[in-house]
C-alpha cells in the first residue's frame, strides 16, 4: 500500500491515463453546493485535486482564492495553464499531510479520502480539521460501499464515518446523496463537517 502514497505512483496513473475516478466534469452534488455560494473571496482547498474539475467550475463562477494539492505534477501543470489567474503559490505539489497553508473557509472532498489507505483516515480527519478556519467547513462526497482490501477506491459505512469524524469535528452531517452522477447513484454520502 505504501507505494500508492508516492508522487511516482500517482504521476504514472495520470501519464498512463488510468484514472477511472475521473468523472470528466464537476459532479452534480459538488456543483449544486458551489452554486449556492455567494462569497467569491472564500479561501478554498481541493486536496488530491487531480484533473481539477471542481476547481475549474469554481473558477468559471469567479472564485480566485483556490488552492490545489496533489502528489502528481502532471495534473497540476495542466491546471496552471487552465487557471492562469491563480498564483503559482496556490498549486501545492507533494504530500497533503505536509501542507503548510491553512485557515481555509472551505475544503472540497472529491475522491481524495477514498484513495488513501484506510489506516490513514484518522490522520486525514485530524489534518482536515487543522486546515480549516474556525468558521470553515469541509464538504464533499464519501463512498457508501463496504470497506475492502483492494483499492483505491476504498469505501466505508455511515457508522464508521460518523465515529471517525466526531473525534475531530464539532458538527458532523452525513446524508445519503440524492443527486449523484449515474455511475455512483446509491453509493455516495454527502458530508458537511465543521471544526
Amino acid at each position: 500500500m505504501k507505494e500508492k502514497l508516492s508522487a511516482d505512483y500517482w504521476q504514472n496513473r495520470y501519464l498512463e491515463q488510468t484514472t477511472g475516478w475521473n468523472a470528466g466534469s464537476c459532479t452534480r452534488p459538488i456543483a449544486t453546493y458551489i452554486d449556492q455560494l455567494e462569497d467569491l473571496d472564500l479561501k478554498i482547498l481541493i486536496p488530491g485535486c487531480g484533473h481539477g474539475h471542481e476547481a475549474q467550475y469554481l473558477y468559471q463562477k469567479g472564485f480566485r482564492n483556490i488552492h490545489l494539492c496533489d502528489w502528481a505534477q502532471e495534473p497540476l501543470s495542466q491546471l496552471q495553464e487552465k487557471l492562469s489567474d491563480l498564483p503559482p503559490s496556490h498549486f501545492h505539489q507533494g504530500d497533503f499531510f505536509a501542507l503548510q497553508e491553512d485557515n481555509f473557509d472551505l475544503i472540497i472532498e472529491q475522491t481524495f479520502f477514498c484513495a488513501l489507505p484506510p489506516k490513514l483516515r484518522p490522520q486525514y480527519a485530524q489534518k482536515m480539521a487543522s486546515l480549516l478556519a474556525p468558521t470553515g467547513q469541509l464538504i464533499g462526497l464519501l463512498f457508501n460501499f463496504p470497506l475492502c482490501q483492494e483499492g483505491p477506491p476504498f469505501g466505508g459505512s455511515l457508522a464508521s464515518y460518523q465515529q471517525l469524524f466526531k473525534a475531530y469535528f464539532s458538527s458532523v452531517q452525513i446524508n445519503d446523496c440524492h443527486n449523484s452522477i449515474k455511475p455512483r447513484a446509491g453509493k455516495e454520502y454527502f458530508v458537511q463537517l465543521r471544526p
